[in-house]
């Protein structure tokens, strides 16, 4: 199974996430398109996120993360 445990709850928690920039202006390409990447990979990585998919898209950004339930998606 595909479960993950904490001290007193197993869980699996995905989230399908949309950024969009402001008036979906076309600003995510190029040398900023990887520089995007690269943050939210460590991002992720410091607060203990699983990245299972993401797509970086001209004007958003598609990703499925695991979300440990001590923290709030908002």
């Amino acid at each position: 199974m595909d479960k993950n445990t904490l001290a007193h709850t197993s869980w699996n928690c995905k989230y399908h996430i949309v950024f969009a920039p402001k008036f979906r202006r076309k600003a995510i390409y190029g040398s900023l398109k990887e520089d995007i990447r690269e943050i939210i990979k460590m991002l992720c990585e410091r607060k203990g996120i699983q990245i299972l998919e993401g797509e970086l898209m001209a004007d958003h950004i598609h990703l499925l993360l695991s979300v440990p339930p001590k923290y709030s998606i908002s």
